[in-house]
């Protein structure tokens, strides 16, 4: 990979959703794609450059469905496994990943990825 490669944001859905207590547990689904379309629409705020945006879902959202701007995965198992595997493959590419999960956070940040909180692409 070169310096030119966009940074990629692998955002932890199931996280952000879950870090504000709107209701989202009636509607997972919709909620995850509440949140692709803000991502979508929103880019990543504060940041210069181009971005590969990744929405991991995971349980009652697998589904949703990928849009311009926002490649959504589907995790086969853990959704937690799924990043971490996502991280691995980037190689040196830069990666910045959006959750809250202190062992998530401590399993990507030993692969060399930054990490911030769901704040970063969720207002509260």
């Amino acid at each position: 990979m070169s310096e030119s490669d966009p940074l990629l944001v692998i955002v932890d859905a199931a996280n952000v959703v879950g870090s504000v207590p709107d209701g989202w547990w009636r509607d997972r689904r919709g909620a995850a794609e509440r949140l692709r379309d803000r991502l979508a629409t929103d880019g990543l705020p504060g940041r210069t450059g181009p971005v590969e945006i990744v929405l991991v879902v995971e349980g009652a959202a697998r589904g949703v469905e990928t849009v311009p701007g926002v490649r959504v995965e589907s995790a086969p198992g853990s959704g937690d496994d799924h990043m971490v595997d996502l991280v691995a493959g980037a190689g040196e590419r830069p990666v910045l990943v959006v959750t809250a999960d202190r062992e998530l956070r401590r399993r990507v940040q030993e692969l060399g990825a930054e990490v911030t909180g769901p704040r970063t692409v969720r207002p509260t």
